[in-house]
């Protein structure tokens, strides 16, 4: 979870995400730039800008006659940008909260990575592991009363759901968060296009 602002710059650059991908095998400047098909000295460079924030590190020195091999490695398999990143303009739900707004919806998802990257962040400096629980499905609509009909049945599930097992009074009790959300699939960037602007 990258949550500082220069550190997501960082790793936002074309090359340095290269590096960052090529890395999930730990190697040497030299070796890069003969995959990558860059200098050395750039990929020294940039290598020195990861280290910095934290998202490579230094896995293991060789001494090859005069010459230092240093042997880097990726700190994670994967990054996601924390949006806790953008300061004050990130998304809030507190915001305007609206069912049938998508961008409540995005503002839901991004305290959801925020949320849990924290979560997994103490989990790993605990090594234990979140306890978690996720769904992804598809549904196709023949219409949008459908559609409609679909969201109304979903919220009155699970509000009774929520109503049954809320114990605001449970001494050992811990809050979760419920997060249900329903959108469409982009296929092309025509039809995201086309859809954007219809209401059903």
């Amino acid at each position: 979870m990258i949550e500082e602002p220069a550190a997501a710059e960082a790793s936002l650059d074309p090359i340095r995400s290269r590096i960052l991908a090529a890395l999930a095998e730990p190697g040497s400047a030299a070796k890069l730039a003969g995959r990558l098909g860059l200098p050395r000295q750039k990929i020294n460079y940039h290598l020195k800008e990861l280290a910095r924030h934290g998202l490579v590190e230094l896995v293991e020195e060789r001494r090859k006659g005069n010459v230092t091999e240093r042997i880097y490695r990726a700190t994670a398999a994967s990054y996601v940008i924390s949006p806790s990143a953008m300061g004050a303009v990130s998304p809030d739900p507190a915001r305007s909260p609206d069912q049938l707004s998508a961008r409540w919806l995005l503002a839901l998802g991004s305290r959801l990575v925020q949320e849990v990257g924290t979560l997994l962040a103490g989990a790993a400096r605990a090594q234990r592991r979140v306890a978690s629980f996720g769904i992804d499905a598809q549904v196709r609509f023949a219409s949008a009363a459908d559609r409609a009909a679909f969201a109304d049945e979903l919220a009155q599930a699970v509000a009774t759901l929520v109503g049954h097992y809320h114990d605001e009074s449970a001494p050992g009790g811990r809050n979760h968060r419920v997060i249900v959300g329903v959108h469409q699939i982009p296929d092309r960037a025509t039809d995201t296009e086309s859809e954007a602007g219809q209401e059903h």
